[in-house]
């Protein structure tokens, strides 16, 4: 297991070491909070990036999703998440529909 500690007040963060850049969290994210984007750096020249933090909703989809164990949600009792929009649901769509990423 990793030791990467949860910084503070943030609702979703990433181990970089742990992620492969698959998609899956993207997929199941409602809210848009989460988008691919192009690194060559990494295996599929592409890495999670969590790019609307504040529409986080708290669902854990993608923590549960996550192959690699590479997403972490904060807990509920720690961090006050979003309520699900339609603005949010709208922007999950675009993305999905941008190949899963970034816009």
């Amino acid at each position: 297991m990793s030791n990467l500690q949860a910084p503070a007040n943030v609702p979703v963060w990433v181990d970089y070491n742990r992620c492969k850049g698959c998609d899956v969290c993207v997929e199941v994210c409602p809210s848009g909070t989460l988008a691919m984007r192009v690194d060559k750096t990494y295996v599929n020249g592409k890495i999670i990036n969590i790019v609307n933090p504040e529409n986080c909703i708290g669902c854990n989809n993608c923590e549960l999703s996550c192959p690699d164990f590479a997403i972490h949600v904060s807990d509920k009792s720690e961090f006050k998440f979003a309520k699900l929009t339609k603005e949010a649901k709208e922007l999950a769509e675009k993305i999905k529909n941008n190949n899963y990423m970034m816009l």
